[in-house]
């Protein structure tokens, strides 16, 4: 007799119980249902469109587990759900998830929309749930909460309130990835995994373990380009909260481990312990990844006390000094609000230095004054590690905040965490609920990536995580082209960055139409344009690019991933902010490449516009036009070059 391993029955079934729960979602209602745990021994929930699934079961050898399933076929292997804990009534730390019976379970279901600040303008969150009790020996019972998406599969566990702090000494979660080509974060320094700014790269699954000279541990989001051109998924967190930061460990067999900044020590949780969602993304296309909102939508709406007042909250496009001069006196950062008013941005960002001020406060709120004459906003820099003191429920930061909104700014950037352990993440969670009550908004520098935290609080503008422009004045220097042709579809999916786009002095080994392509591929509610204003405003050469860095917005109606697209590689992407819009495309391959396929709903014979291309590295062309000439399909793209077209309904054209 052959015997069957419980993966392989597990498979064999699907085919047949997947139409069964597509059916079953269908006819619940948005009450709760019990079903018996005699019922079901694996359980299943299956997404909207019933094209994925997942299912939770106890294996005898694996444990706690669970498969996800895309159009009837698992993706990847089983997965495990798992903690160790430390509490104080016992003597041993013990395990959950590895000897686990499944009890009752309830279904549930959600359908909302929200707006949303970012490639659309309204989000949509739309999932079954599925949330099952579990019990274990020697093991307080507890709750695996899943939710199935036409586009992933996420799951939490659910711990009661216990009298005692409970210490998390390891999480034991599992992914088993399928075959593929992983993109991940790579930078080869101590820095890799208290920054997130590592370059994108890609490697064969298998190699994870050891592709790295830092080690197996590889931060989050990776994307994986599925076999045979059948998508791509990604691998995060959502909504992390009184817990640590997740990193993943490649252990071998394309599995990778849940990991933790505190190492063995772990970290305490004071009453109950929910775990951040562990999420699967799984997208047919491109398209998918860059328009997704699953970690928004596994985050809770903003709580209606703190946020019931959101009229302070305004995206917008900043000048920077910093970047390009330093941090000036206030007679010259006030020079740059008046860049800011020349261009029509709505802020200016005040970096570090400020604080050597003579009288700091009070030359900050003399800018201040100032800038609202021109209706500019001001933002100022801040270190975290001189207000990230927890005493006094963080009387430091309070301090801190409390001067910067006496001050009248309009918000603050706070740099330097470098980590993602509870205390920091407890941190950056306290600091967005303070500015709010301040009415201030928040920008993060120097941490981990983000888990859709802009949702429950939208004061969050944006953060860094990522390998961004300044990297290019740096030794480490500068960002090669792939790395911007990739960060669309792996950073940037997960949400917004501050990469601080268009770097003309330095721009590496690209073109300047390929950095002023940059501020539209990798946008962000908060949008720091890394050039020199006054080298935008006075240089000749520049001149061609500001109708469109002065019209650029900051987040979308609408956005399209152009066909020919390929992570890494040629990227082309038309975004649309009313009736305009905005087309970028940049190479980032090592060859000459075709323009990408114009998405059919844009019919050039209805537009005029402009195009902006680089004949050479350091230079603008700019093409006015009013017929279909502009958009060659046999035009190349030579390798880090890139072209800007803008296009205006013909009948809202001046003539």
């Amino acid at each position: 007799m052959i015997k069957l391993s419980r993966a392989f029955i597990f498979t064999s079934l699907l085919a047949s119980t997947t139409s069964l729960q597509v059916v079953e979602a269908k006819a619940q209602s948005k009450s709760t249902r019990i079903i018996s745990p005699s019922l079901a021994p694996d359980v299943v929930v299956t997404s909207p469109d019933g094209t994925l699934s997942g299912t939770i079961f106890a294996d005898n050898s694996s444990g706690l587990s669970y498969q996800v399933s895309w159009n009837g076929h698992p993706v990847g292997g089983p997965g495990h759900i798992g903690l160790r804990l430390e509490s104080p009534n016992q003597t041993t730390p013990h395990e959950i998830g590895l000897h686990p019976t499944l009890g009752d379970i309830s279904r549930d279901q959600i359908d909302e929309q929200y707006p949303f600040h970012g490639a659309k303008a309204t989000a949509q969150n739309k999932a079954n749930i599925l949330t099952i009790s579990v019990r274990e020996a020697n093991a307080s019972p507890y709750k695996i909460e899943a939710r199935a998406y036409d586009n992933g599969f996420a799951w939490r566990i659910l711990l009661p309130e216990s009298a005692s702090p409970v210490q998390v000494l390891e999480e034991t979660s599992i992914w088993t990835l399928p075959q593929g080509e992983v993109w991940f974060g790579e930078r080869n320094n101590n820095w890799k995994l208290k920054s997130y700014a590592g370059e994108f790269r890609h490697t064969a699954v298998d190699n994870l373990p050891s592709i790295s000279q830092q080690g197996p541990i590889q931060t989050a989001p990776l994307v994986v380009e599925l076999p045979h051109s059948d998508g791509f998924e990604l691998v995060t967190e959502a909504n992390l909260a009184n817990y640590s930061g997740m990193r993943l460990r490649a252990i071998g067999n394309r599995k990778l481990q849940v990991d933790f900044t505190e190492g063995s020590k772990g970290f305490e949780i004071n009453g109950a312990l929910t775990t951040p969602w562990r999420v699967t993304m799984l997208c047919r296309d491109l398209g998918c990844l860059v328009n997704n909102t699953l970690t928004e939508n596994l985050n809770p709406p903003p709580d209606p006390i703190l946020f019931r007042d959101t009229s302070y909250i305004h995206e917008g496009r900043f000048v920077w000094r910093y970047m390009s001069r330093e941090t000036g006196t206030p007679a010259q950062e006030a020079e740059f609000v008046d860049f800011a008013a020349a261009l029509g941005y709505e802020y200016t960002l005040v970096d570090d230095g400020w604080k050597t001020w003579e009288t700091p406060w009070q030359s900050m709120k003399e800018l201040v004054q100032y800038s609202r004459s021109k209706k500019v906003g001001v933002f100022a820099w801040k270190d975290s590690n001189e207000i990230s003191d927890p005493s006094g429920d963080f009387a430091k930061a309070r301090d801190f905040l409390d001067h910067a909104a006496d001050a009248g700014l309009a918000g603050v950037k706070i740099d330097f965490i470098n980590g993602e352990s509870k205390k920091q993440i407890d941190f950056e969670r306290r600091v967005l609920a303070l500015g709010a009550e301040r009415k201030l908004m928040i920008d993060f520098h120097g941490l981990q990536k983000p888990t859709g935290e802009e949702r429950a609080f939208p004061n969050a503008m944006s953060r860094e995580a990522v390998r961004g422009i300044e990297l290019n004045r740096m030794p480490e220097g500068p960002l090669p082209a792939s790395h911007n042709a990739a960060l669309p579809f792996t950073r940037f999916a997960v949400g917004p960055a501050d990469y601080t786009p268009v770097n003309l002095q330095w721009p590496g080994e690209t073109t300047w139409s390929h950095q002023l392509a940059t501020a539209i591929l990798l946008s962000s509610p908060w949008l720091v344009i890394a050039e020199d204003p006054e080298f935008l405003l006075k240089n000749p050469d520049a001149a061609p690019a500001l109708e469109v860095l002065k019209e650029l917005s900051t987040s979308w109606d609408e956005t399209i991933v152009m066909d020919g697209s390929q992570i890494g590689g040629l990227v082309g992407m038309a975004r649309r902010k009313g009736s305009v819009w905005f087309l970028a495309i940049i190479n980032g391959s090592s060859t000459p490449s075709a323009l990408p396929i114009l998405p059919a709903k844009i019919n050039l014979t209805n537009f005029e516009g402009i195009a902006l291309s680089s004949p050479e590295r350091r230079s603008f062309a700019l093409a006015k036009y009013t017929d279909v000439a502009v958009w060659d399909p046999n035009r190349k793209l030579q390798p880090g070059d890139g072209l800007v077209v803008v296009l205006k309904p013909r009948h809202l054209v001046p003539k």
